[in-house]
């Protein structure tokens, strides 16, 4: 426990004493500024839509994707990976830790933002909540699976930034549309399926049953930590010869 602390710890440091993270929490902000510009203006929206639109398609999986492939990408690209994995340590360990901070933060900047933004557009009445509530499980079951799979293309590939934005710009926002078999293998389209199963709102498009939304959501956690955790252990192997 005393070592997955360390590893944890470490983590963190290297990913919040970064530029990226004032980026981050910009980014973050966006919901919450056009909630507040429609409450000045009291202009009528609906929190779900606006939601769906921003936090889930947008700010969401660029959050995940930035921390995912910094959280162990970054480390093998200036090379103190190998400082890190010659410690004795489980590589399991090492990548559960790894895959916790990338998800932990990514929930961190996208909880409060869902919450904020729903009570400015909708008020406080317990719809509202409701909804709050809803977007916020769904986002961080979304953005744990976002994390994990980016965390796992940083081991196994050093455009791991570009694969992962053509992931989401292209599969998930242009396949998603046109061809209807990309919504289970799409990880938004499972976070969108969650939100849509705890608040019973309409979040504009045809979600996907609840248990299938689960099972993509798991299917890629588990899978990405997996992954994660072989190319680790490889990347001791290589490095030792």
């Amino acid at each position: 426990m005393t070592a997955f602390g360390a590893l944890v710890g470490v983590t963190l440091r290297g990913l919040l004493g970064r530029r990226r993270t004032l980026l981050m929490v910009l980014l973050a902000g966006l919901p919450v500024l056009v909630g507040l510009l429609i409450r000045l203006g009291e202009g009528r929206s609906d929190a779900p839509e606006i939601l769906d639109t921003l936090v889930i398609r947008t700010v969401l999986p660029l959050i995940a994707l930035v921390f995912g492939t910094a959280t162990i990408g970054s480390e093998i690209d200036d090379g103190t990976a190998v400082f890190l994995l010659a410690k004795p340590i489980p590589r399991w360990r090492t990548a559960l830790a790894k895959l916790a901070v990338a998800a932990g933060l990514t929930a961190a900047l996208v909880v409060p933002p869902i919450i904020v933004t729903t009570l400015l557009v909708g008020g406080f009445g317990g719809d509202s909540l409701s909804t709050a509530l809803g977007f916020s499980v769904a986002a961080i079951a979304g953005g744990t699976a976002y994390a994990v799979a980016f965390a796992a293309l940083g081991v196994v590939t050093t455009r791991a930034l570009v694969v992962g934005l053509g992931y989401t710009l292209l599969w998930e926002g242009v396949l998603a549309g046109l061809l209807d078999g990309t919504r289970f293998m799409s990880i938004r389209q499972g976070t969108l399926g969650v939100a849509a199963a705890l608040t019973g709102e309409d979040v504009g498009v045809d979600v996907l049953e609840p248990v299938v939304s689960v099972g993509i959501l798991v299917v890629v956690v588990v899978g990405g930590f997996l992954l994660t955790t072989r190319a680790l252990t490889r990347f001791q192997v290589r490095s030792a010869d």
